[in-house]
């Protein structure tokens, strides 16, 4: 009976989403445009990510302020039945201002996540967190859930994951390493000794004791139900795939390690088939970068590293954007959306939002770039083959 009514239930959030496809005239997407919300307000969701629940679609991201990229308000939700017309939903985890807090007004809270977990019917959201004054020394992943998609959250704690704990795919050989116990071993960084001596281990085995660090992250879960936390660790050396538990709100102490050493953030998972791919950036600061992008038959590697996936205009520059999310969408074959920001640093608000569709040429993505683009390219896609 539960299946039953899981599938019609699926069925009618497809149905309820297609018939919204189609009620008027779809409307355009434009990358890089101001992106209104229901007030004719810019939407102010940065560094974010996209939840589809019982027909609608949540995105949260970060509040940016019009001087600073610092936490002044908190994270923000929009919800939408279209994918084009936004609603404010507000702050739905506001900083506060209790200096004793972690999130307290002027910290850096980046890049959030929301999942929902079934079984304990909490919605669940990560987010990169740098505490006041501190720069971005902390690189701690913090965690906050909620009982509806639109908040409040309750800030549950903060952390650095995985302490005590080395990486799945780390061989005997590399955990038995003595010289890279000891980082001060290789205070040249970018020299053949170094860049071996972080792919055998150096900064886990620094950060062995309090944890790994973690920065730009994402979060993604898989057709059994698991969940994974990825995330830029090791001074954004080396990306880690993290599996959480049950709840969602902790980390199981399974994680393996993807390009050591090759310097990659802002990561961007989904599947296609039976495929894993990885979507990311080089590490420029603000200025964008050329896109990377990886594969993998299994989550927990080998991964496999391609060609830059972008394709048309600044294309070696991700159209001037950085990855923050892949949005598969409900009801479709293998129909995803690339979503990537334009940072603006000089003025955070005004930072714009790119979103492509991802195409498939030769058994690989591709992110095209298109002036404006309508939903039903998915359906046009299909009718084409």
């Amino acid at each position: 009976m539960k299946r039953t009514m899981k599938f019609v239930y699926g069925f009618l959030s497809l149905f309820f989403f297609v018939s919204c496809l189609h009620e008027k005239e779809l409307k355009p997407i434009c990358s890089g445009d101001i992106w209104p919300d229901d007030k004719g307000v810019h939407i102010n969701a940065h560094g974010g990510g996209i939840l589809y629940h019982k027909g609608t679609f949540y995105w949260y991201g970060e509040n940016k302020s019009d001087s600073t990229s610092n936490a002044m308000v908190g994270i923000m939700c929009y919800s939408s039945k279209n994918l084009t017309d936004w609603k404010n939903e507000g702050a739905v985890l506001p900083v506060v201002s209790d200096e004793s807090c972690e999130i307290v007004q002027g910290c850096i809270m980046e890049r959030p996540k929301v999942i929902y977990n079934s079984k304990t019917k909490k919605f669940v959201m990560w987010f990169h967190l740098e505490l006041k004054g501190q720069g971005y020394a902390a690189a701690r992943s913090a965690v906050a859930v909620s009982d509806l998609p639109t908040g409040p959250f309750k800030y549950l704690r903060s952390l650095r994951p995985n302490a005590k704990k080395f990486p799945y795919d780390m061989t005997e050989r590399q955990r038995n390493i003595l010289d890279t116990l000891d980082s001060q071993h290789y205070q040249k960084w970018w020299t053949p000794e170094w860049n071996e001596a972080v792919k055998n281990g150096l900064f886990v085995k620094r950060d062995m004791q309090n944890g790994q660090m973690a920065r730009d992250m994402q979060l993604f879960v898989d057709d059994d139900g698991k969940a994974y936390h990825i995330y830029s660790s090791e001074e954004n050396l080396t990306l880690h795939i993290a599996e959480l538990n049950d709840e969602y709100t902790g980390h199981t102490g399974k994680y393996v390690r993807v390009a050591p050493a090759g310097h990659n953030e802002a990561p961007a998972i989904f599947k296609a088939d039976s495929t894993y791919w990885m979507i990311s950036s080089g590490c420029t600061g603000w200025d964008p970068n050329e896109a990377r992008m990886f594969s993998a038959t299994n989550i927990f590697g080998p991964w496999t590293q391609h060609r830059n996936p972008c394709v048309g205009p600044k294309s070696e520059i991700t159209f001037g954007g950085q990855s923050t999310f892949v949005l598969k969408l409900p009801g479709k074959k293998n129909a995803f959306i690339f979503m990537a920001d334009i940072w603006k640093p000089k003025h955070p608000s005004d930072a714009r939002y790119i979103w492509l569709p991802i195409q498939f040429k030769n058994g690989n993505p591709v992110v095209e770039w298109m002036d404006s683009w309508t939903l039903d390219f998915f359906d046009k896609r299909t009718a084409e083959k």
